[in-house]
């Protein structure tokens, strides 16, 4: 035997004595969840809740949403200065929802279904990543998300956010 295998050994048996008689811990408080995908980090919302919240949408009504400038939403009610702060970035959301390469039917789903998970999870802004493209998803998002009566306003996101191609939302979310 050379020289090294002789120190593995001695290594080894020393390690032995000085854990003999150790007893192994269970692990029984903390669960470390494993990390699988984005989509596994989503807050678990029923079909029941993301229905309800579904329903609100309409493809048939049109809002009156300001055509110049920027896309923006405030409920009636509801200061212009909380549209301000949105636009300036002063609320940073807590929840994204990203609806690149969604077909129509799909995209308000998860829209239902992240309004429902942000109640849920008291979130009040959020941003909707809707992209440009076919400007199909950018028109409709707006449209949706104005019908909603949880929703209080929304603006096109700030450059760090997405920029023109989402839009931050501003949630009211009711005292438990």
């Amino acid at each position: 035997m050379s020289k090294k295998d002789l120190t593995l050994e001695d290594d080894l048996a020393l390690f032995q004595d000085a854990v003999k008689g150790v007893k192994k811990i269970s692990n029984d408080t903390i669960i470390t969840p494993r990390r699988q995908s984005p989509k596994a980090d989503k807050p678990k919302v029923s079909a029941k809740e993301t229905q309800n919240h579904e329903f609100y949408f309409s493809d048939e009504f049109e809002p009156h949403l300001n055509e110049n400038g920027p896309t923006q939403y405030a409920r009636t009610g509801v200061s212009k200065y909380e549209v301000k702060k949105l636009r300036r970035g002063v609320y940073v959301p807590d929840m994204y929802l990203d609806m690149h390469g969604m077909t129509q039917q799909e995209a308000k789903r998860e829209l239902a279904a992240m309004i429902a998970a942000c109640i849920k999870e008291s979130v009040a802004c959020c941003c909707v990543m809707h992209g440009i493209g076919k400007h199909i998803l950018k028109q409709k998002a707006p449209m949706w998300l104005a019908q909603h009566p949880d929703v209080m306003a929304f603006h096109q996101a700030p450059l760090e956010f997405g920029g023109d191609g989402a839009l931050l939302v501003l949630l009211d979310i009711p005292e438990r």
